[in-house]
């Protein structure tokens, strides 16, 4: 598929068509993460699942690390 800019006030934008929003189950509201190669532009979803996940690791590495301490500040 072959796309071009289109003018959006003062930037540029590139619509996305919406079977391809269904194919990767996103939405208007999806936060997307853009990078670049310097060549190539990868264009991703943000999956909630993922920071859920990196959240929860984090959480449990302070637990451990710091268990007492959150204990005795709990009192």
């Amino acid at each position: 598929m072959i796309k071009t800019m289109i003018q959006h006030g003062n930037s540029s934008a590139l619509v996305i068509d919406k079977p391809i929003m269904d194919l990767l189950n996103i939405e208007q509201n999806t936060p997307l993460e853009i990078i670049t190669d310097g060549k190539n532009i990868i264009i991703s979803p943000i999956r909630e699942t993922n920071r859920l996940e990196r959240l929860s690791s984090s959480l449990n590495k302070v637990n451990k690390k710091h268990s007492n301490t959150l204990k005795k500040l709990a009192k």
